[in-house]
Formats: structure tokens, sequence, C-alpha cells
């Protein structure tokens, strides 16, 4: 087998270049000048040049890992293809990715998604832009990614939107919202598993982010299909594709469910848990009533008691 390169090129923007610049410094790389280059730097056995025109090269021994656990995670969020299908054959490997949205969200459900891709699949989005959500610019960019990602051939998608109504329910049984979306995540393996003879080839693992301390917490959740499948769960798991895409969909799906509940309350819900939230949860009570809180908000929120108020003594 031929050696893996041992020299990477690859366009950069404006705000990737200062977060490699700034990274670089942080770990006390020596720079130099060279011809053309905005900056140039070196350690150990690897070296990275950054050119006036936007491209970066790095050279050296250490290049596959410098790629592999600072570049891709740290600057570009995602892994490309090319150099790293060579230093990383698994990339093209069919598989599931699974992620959530609407975990941080007072109002609107919890939304996950798992997407089935293959090594077509993976090939076709190569210069597609998908990322993880939270890096996609725009609520209407989301759902066009959304859409893509539903009309690649090959690809085969699940999404599992758990309403307030319900979310509340299950959280007043369960108590824990990683147990509870433990649950999600393996409910969104099974359905997808359900389908594996839409996959070709059938998938050889399913990719989590690493949301709970303890890693068996989706373990023990896994229904009878899932148990069939090897799971793995690691920290940014988004910059695989596969979570990525799944990000995606959730987070579309979470949008558009939010959106619905705003046009049928007469009211914008916004995402999150800031202070424009409270005081939409105060305008919600005081058009609908408290009692209608839990139909569209997660009530073990803070927010919620907040907006309540203490308890009227009797």
């Amino acid at each position: 087998m031929a050696a893996p390169p041992s020299s990477f090129t690859h366009k950069l923007t404006n705000a990737q270049a200062q977060a490699l610049l700034a990274w670089l410094r942080e770990h006390n790389y020596f720079f130099s000048d060279v011809p053309y280059a905005r900056f140039a730097a070196e350690k150990d056995k690897v070296k990275v040049v950054f050119y006036e025109s936007g491209k970066l090269v790095v050279q050296g021994k250490e290049a596959r890992d410098f790629i592999e656990f600072v570049l891709e995670p740290e600057i570009l969020g995602q892994a490309r293809l090319g150099y790293e299908t060579v230093l990383n054959p698994a990339l093209l490997q069919p598989r599931f990715g699974v992620d959530e949205s609407g975990k941080g969200d007072f109002f609107g459900p919890l939304c996950v998604a798992g997407v089935y891709v293959n090594e077509q699949v993976v090939r076709a989005w190569k210069d597609a832009g998908i990322r993880d959500s939270k890096l996609v610019s725009s609520d209407k960019r989301v759902a066009e990614l959304a859409k893509l990602i539903r009309e690649t051939p090959g690809c085969v998608f699940n999404a599992v939107p758990i309403g307030n109504e319900a979310y509340n329910r299950l959280y007043a049984r369960i108590g824990n919202v990683n147990h509870l979306l433990a649950w999600g995540h393996a409910r969104v393996i099974e359905n997808l598993m359900l389908q594996r003879h839409r996959m070709n080839p059938p998938p050889v693992r399913a990719i989590s982010d690493q949301f709970a301390a303890n890693e068996a917490t989706i373990a023990r959740a896994l229904m009878s299909l899932g148990r069939q499948i090897q799971l793995v769960q690691r920290h940014r798991a988004e910059a695989d594709v596969a979570v990525a895409a799944a990000s995606i969909l959730a987070r579309d799906e979470f949008v558009s469910r939010l959106a619905r509940l705003g046009k049928e309350y007469g009211l914008e819900l916004p995402k999150g848990a800031s202070a424009q939230v409270e005081a939409a949860a105060r305008e919600f009570i005081a058009r609908h009533g408290a009692e209608q809180l839990p139909k569209v908000a997660k009530m073990h929120f803070r927010t919620a008691q907040r907006v309540q108020g203490p308890p009227v003594s009797q």
C-alpha cells in the first residue's frame, strides 16, 4: 500500500485563517517569513503555510495528524474528501449519523434525526456545505441543505420529533434530559434499522455525539434491532458528515415545528432560553393562560418557574 501523502492543500476563508493563526500562536509554533505567504509556522515535524491567495499548505511527516486532529475538528469543523479518505477510509463506509435539535430551547419540541450514508452519498455531498447545523448561517440555508439531503439518491433518513406535551410527560417519568435524549437516539436508530432493505451496502456502525458522561446511557436505551449495529459515541461527532446531515435534518424539523406552534398561538416563539424567550413566555401566558404553556414549552426549564411566579397559597 502506498504511503499516505505528506502534503495537503486547502482553501481557507479569512475567518478560518484567523482561527488557525490564533491556534498556532497559542500552541507555540515557530513563525518565519515565506514569500507570498500571510503566515508560515512550523513545529516538530509539520509546517503550515497560508498564502495570500487563500491557499493553505500543510507539509511534513506529522501532516496527517495535524489534518485529522487540528485542522478538521478545530478549524474546518468537518472532514473534507480527498486527502482525508486516504488517511481514513472509514469516511466512505456505510453508516448512520444521529443528532438532535431543541435540547436547549425552552419553546418547541426536541427533534432527533438519523441519516444513512454510503460512499455514493458522501461523494455527492463533497462540495454541498453539509456541516454541523450550528455552523450554518441561517434557517433558510438549513432548509435548503435539508432538502438536498432528503433528495440525495441512496440516502435514507428518519426523524423523531418529541412534541412538548409528550416531552413533558416523558421528562416527568424519566427525570433526566440525557436519558430522554438517549431514548430518542435509540428510537431513530431502530427506525433506520427497519429500513435496512433500502440501504446498499448495509450500515457498519451508528455514530452519535457523546452528550452523556456515561457512554452506556445510549447503549442501554437501544432496542432490539439497534443492538445489532456498532454504536460509536464521540465528542464533536458533527465533524462526521453523516452526523452533520442528521443535525441539519433535526434542526430543520425543530425550526419548522416551532414556526407552526407560533402560528397556531399567534405569537412568535423565539429560540433558545434568553430574556427574549422569557418575555415571550410571559406574553404567551397573558394571552392563553399558564395552563396552556406545557403545549409549547419544556416545563423543567427554570424559565417556566420564573414566568409563572411563586405558587399562590390557598
